[in-house]
């Protein structure tokens, strides 16, 4: 067969395209913009990418077009697709149709680690034998890859509530049949789509009815909003996890984040020790023991497997040290995720200062507001808490139809706002000194801001 995806620059579609080159088929893609990592994992698979949505693209003739959902109504190609009345679909439903059909699906839902828990618990399963296949949205650097059909039964999927396509407005979960579903936690995001956490909620209720009976549901025991999912009906079993005191069966932590027992109830049975940070990667690792539990890996290896786990690109990822400055890229930008982010690592570097009870290195937040969320302002008044964890905070002005240095207003000096990439490379340049960690927050390629960074240390010390 051969597809031809539109949006294939996305990790979804990206994957997507990975897995059905893996399975025989011919893969050609167009896309208005592809970076790294996609770009890189797609021509080393030797993919051919088109940028740009022109309607020449129809001669291609491929046997099914398969649409992501960044194309809009309009979109020159899709266009023409329909006035051809050529045969197109979804990433979700090609994938439920061709790679997920008879499999036993391990689903991760949740506003929060959707990727990270993936890759977590696709090592888990390799770790065990199972060889499984998966679909994560990012780069696990365990695997070097997003995707893979895999060569046993099981497969891990990356389960986003975004929607499926233009012509499909479902969230792309209810395509999946998982056996096996994490609900890992449930904010508002996603404003573009959702009116509220309401509307979230309902979609995530659709996604438990389509548990069977045998299947089960691995649910964060702190999320209120999870909970109101489960109360509109459940009919698989559920095993609750990250509960901050003794509860029967419940998964708990009992430790610091990156050294920690696995308790049921009052039963140690398992251990992690590892190098991420934070207390959500620790709940995420509990939610991942939890469902690999399902299908028949101990808590004990499953724990003893995540001490190997190398984490996903660009989640706190260092991307250079200049003098003693470091630089790390990560993916947040909703400002729950942010925060998370920023405490982790402050976080660690208290517990590494000389002195207890002394401060560690500055942390330095720098962000664009890029996501559909919050380039909305639906959250601006989130980002001073967002921000708090960091020492000093840099954001780049984009033409949102808001204004970032209003919503800073409450930060005062401690946030500085620029209009231009290079302008924002200045401002940091002129704050950062030895011991510094500098963390660039963006969902997107943030303009080359990393390298520019990095190249600006260098030349300013020189």
């Amino acid at each position: 067969m051969h597809i031809h995806i539109l949006g294939i620059g996305g990790t979804f579609m990206g994957g997507l395209a990975a897995l059905a080159r893996e399975a025989g088929h011919r893969v050609t893609g167009c896309d208005a913009n592809v970076y790294p990592p996609m770009s890189d994992q797609l021509r080393a698979l030797g993919i051919d990418l088109i940028e740009g949505w022109s309607p020449g693209q129809l001669d291609l003739a491929p046997d099914v077009f398969v649409v992501g959902n960044v194309v809009k109504r309009g979109t020159p190609l899709f266009e023409a697709v329909l006035d051809a009345g050529a045969r197109y679909t979804s990433g979700p439903q090609w994938l439920a149709d061709h790679v997920l059909q008879g499999r036993h699906v391990l689903a991760v839902a949740g506003t929060h680690g959707k990727t990270t828990t993936t890759s977590m618990l696709a090592w888990i399963l390799d770790q065990a034998g199972l060889v499984p296949g998966f679909l994560i949205g990012g780069v696990p650097q365990n695997f070097g890859v997003s995707a893979r059909l895999g060569q046993g039964r099981h497969f891990v999927i990356e389960a986003d509530e975004y929607d499926t396509a233009l012509f499909d407005k479902r969230s792309k979960f209810v395509h999946y049949r998982p056996r096996t579903a994490i609900l890992n936690n449930l904010e508002h995001d996603h404003a573009d789509i959702f009116a509220d956490l309401a509307a979230i909620e309902t979609q995530f209720h659709h996604l438990v009815r389509t548990v069977p009976s045998t299947g089960r549901l691995v649910v964060n025991a702190r999320d209120d909003a999870l909970q109101r999912v489960l109360q509109r009906g459940c009919w698989s079993e559920v095993q609750r996890f990250g509960a901050r005191r003794e509860e029967p069966g419940v998964l708990r932590a009992r430790g610091e984040p990156h050294a920690f027992d696995v308790l049921r109830g009052a039963m140690r049975i398992g251990r992690v020790d590892w190098s991420l940070l934070g207390e959500h990667n620790q709940l995420n690792a509990l939610a991942a023991i939890a469902a690999a539990e399902h299908v028949g890996v101990t808590p004990d290896a499953a724990a003893r497997a995540l001490g190997s786990f190398a984490n996903v690109k660009r989640r706190l990822e260092l991307r250079g040290e200049v003098h003693g400055v470091r630089v790390y890229d990560d993916f947040a930008h909703h400002p729950t995720a942010m925060r998370l982010t920023l405490e982790g690592l402050r976080r660690k570097l208290e517990q590494a200062a000389p002195t207890p009870g002394q401060a560690g290195p500055r942390v330095l937040a720098v962000f664009e507001p890029r996501s559909n969320t919050m380039k909305l302002g639906t959250m601006k008044a989130q980002l001073p808490w967002a921000l708090e964890p960091a020492a000093r905070s840099f954001c780049l002005q984009g033409d949102y139809g808001w204004s970032a240095r209003d919503a800073l207003v409450p930060m005062g000096d401690a946030a500085v706002v620029a209009e231009t990439v290079d302008d924002l490379v200045g401002a940091i340049v002129r704050e950062a000194r030895a011991g510094d960690h500098v963390v660039c927050m963006s969902n997107g390629s943030f303009g080359g801001l990393h390298d520019k960074l990095l190249a600006a240390l260098a030349a300013a010390a020189a």
